[in-house]
């Protein structure tokens, strides 16, 4: 799922609006002055921004497994920035947590933005959120086994370099600049690789395809079976 549906939007916005603009006659008859811009504005300003970016309901977001086709899609740049940002990026987080991973890009939660989340040590204070990423230097070379939440029990060996500087902006659209080796320099690889529509899978060696074989057909499977319904 890459979008709100007609229905939805109506509903989001007939809800949000409602809510919004009984608290500002609450404030008002209390005599009390809202700062900033009305609710019902700010309401409809972030509901607008939600349908533009094409965010589904936060709560309906769920990890996107292969084949689905939106994994093999180019990811289109974030633009503007704030509270939808922030909180898809917070939901992403909590999806990567769930499944134990360490880092986990939009499009694998069916958002075709540029955007990824990642966390090597699994400690809060290392999340880091990376909009629009760009990798500007690369240097030297491993090979090791990488696996991949939207291809849960696939292992393949994937040559990458071992220390990597990336730019990439926050969720309050600030450039940063960070450079790391090992770990987190392979996840940032990993990430940014699914923002451009390149999986794990795409070079394969004849023995990882071999190892992987029945895990995506079993995969196929259910994805066939899922879309039936």
């Amino acid at each position: 799922m890459s979008g709100l549906s007609p229905p939805k939007i109506v509903t989001l916005v007939a809800g949000t609006l409602y809510n919004w603009q009984t608290n500002y006659t609450i404030m008002r008859a209390k005599s009390v002055k809202p700062c900033g811009r009305s609710p019902l504005r700010t309401a409809a300003s972030q509901i607008w921004e939600l349908c533009r970016l094409k965010i589904p309901p936060l709560s309906k977001l769920r990890i996107v497994l292969f084949p689905d086709p939106i994994l093999k899609k180019k990811a289109a740049e974030v633009s503007q920035f704030g509270e939808p940002v922030r909180a898809l990026a917070e939901r992403m987080l909590e999806l990567m947590r769930e499944d134990k991973g360490v880092g986990l890009a939009a499009p694998q939660v069916g958002v075709g933005l540029r955007m990824f989340v990642c966390n090597a040590t699994g400690e809060p204070a290392d999340d880091l959120v990376c909009i629009n990423p760009q990798l500007v230097e690369l240097s030297g070379a491993e090979e090791r086994e990488e696996g991949c939440l939207s291809i849960p029990g696939a292992t393949v060996t994937m040559r990458r370099a071992v220390r990597a500087v990336m730019q990439a902006i926050d969720v309050e659209g600030r450039l940063f600049q960070l450079a790391q080796s090992d770990l987190p320099a392979r996840i940032w690889q990993h990430e940014i690789d699914h923002l451009d529509g390149r999986l794990i899978i795409d070079n394969m060696s004849t023995a990882d395809e071999i190892a992987n074989r029945r895990v995506l057909k079993q995969l196929k499977e259910k994805y066939r079976a899922s879309r039936k319904r």
